[in-house]
C-alpha cells in the first residue's frame, strides 16, 4: 500500500539541525491528575533527569513507557501543562486514523545519544 503525505511546509536542513534529538530512559510513567489525556514521564538522559508531559494517555497505559529507551526533543521551551513544567516533547508516530505508536530504541544505544 502506498501512502502519499500531503506536505503544508517544507523546511531546510539547518532548519532541521535546530533541534536536539537524543535518547531517553523512561524511569517513570503516571497520569497526570485532573486531565484524561496527559502523561508525567521522568526521563535519564544520562546527565539529568527530566519531567516531559505527552498527550497519549487516552491511547497508551503508563505501563507501556516504564524502561523504554525513546527519542525526545530536548530543547524546547519548558512549558506548564495541568500545573507540570514539561521540558521537552516525546516523539511518537502517528497514522492516518490519529493513532499513536510508540517508537522504542534499541537497547544497545546509550541514554543521551544525539538522534540524527
Amino acid at each position: 500500500m502506498l501512502l502519499i503525505f500531503a506536505m503544508s511546509q517544507e523546511y531546510s536542513v539547518e532548519e532541521f539541525w535546530t533541534f536536539d534529538l537524543r535518547v531517553g530512559l523512561i524511569i517513570e510513567a503516571e497520569k497526570v491528575v485532573g486531565s484524561q489525556k496527559l502523561l508525567k514521564l521522568t526521563v535519564d538522559f544520562g546527565n539529568e533527569l527530566r519531567t516531559i508531559v505527552t498527550g497519549v494517555a487516552d491511547q497508551h497505559d503508563p505501563s507501556e513507557f516504564k524502561a523504554k529507551k525513546m527519542v525526545f526533543v530536548t530543547n524546547l521551551k519548558a512549558k506548564k501543562v495541568f500545573g507540570v513544567e514539561s521540558k521537552g516533547m516525546l516523539l511518537l508516530a502517528e497514522d492516518a486514523n490519529k493513532q499513536t505508536y510508540l517508537v522504542e530504541v534499541r537497547e544497545n544505544v546509550p541514554v543521551g545519544s544525539r538522534f540524527y
